[in-house]
């Protein structure tokens, strides 16, 4: 998540939904929707994709003024703000056995060593589902399904949708105080 000429500078400031064992979609939803209001709130814009498996990602493009810490504290410090307003739905349990089946709103990914899932990348799943870059307003449609598009349906979304990523491209953005 960073340019090769600067790899300790990063290009996105991260937010990962990382669904638990009892994670419902829609409470996946809800978190990310809770998301959706908090960058609307801060006027940052966020790119939200399905990560072609169970979660959501939203990509944060940011200036390059920023270090892997600056960015995972600012990810933390918003999580923490959603994850009080649904404590019931989030852990803050590290490994999957600990978290009660909830979701962990992962602001760790925030560092310059993490394999992510990348938009456009095919998963190793049955159908071979797309990580895929969504707007906000698909939270909303009840046809949206972390594994909707796939290696053959995805070249149509593209040709109607456009690249709903490219502005990820413009990293003039900062992050306000939370």
């Amino acid at each position: 998540t960073s340019p090769t000429e600067a790899p300790h500078t990063p290009s996105y400031a991260l937010i990962d939904i990382d669904p638990g064992t009892q994670t419902t979609w829609d409470e996946v939803l809800v978190l990310a929707r809770l998301y959706r209001a908090a960058l609307q709130h801060l006027r940052v814009t966020g790119l939200p994709k399905v990560t072609g498996k169970r979660g959501i990602q939203v990509w944060v493009p940011v200036k390059p003024i920023y270090t892997f810490e600056d960015t995972r504290t600012w990810v933390e410090g918003l999580s923490r703000a959603i994850g009080q307003t649904v404590p019931d739905l989030v852990s803050w349990q590290w490994t999957k056995r600990d978290r009660g089946g909830k979701a962990r709103l992962d602001y760790t990914q925030n560092a310059v060593n993490k394999t992510l899932v990348g938009p456009y990348v095919v998963r190793p799943a049955p159908g071979a589902p797309i990580s895929a870059p969504i707007s906000w307003d698909e939270l909303d449609d009840p046809e949206l399904r972390p594994n909707r598009w796939t290696v053959d349906s995805i070249w149509e979304r593209l040709e109607s949708r456009g690249d709903l990523f490219a502005p990820a491209l413009e990293r003039d953005q900062e992050l306000p105080s939370l």
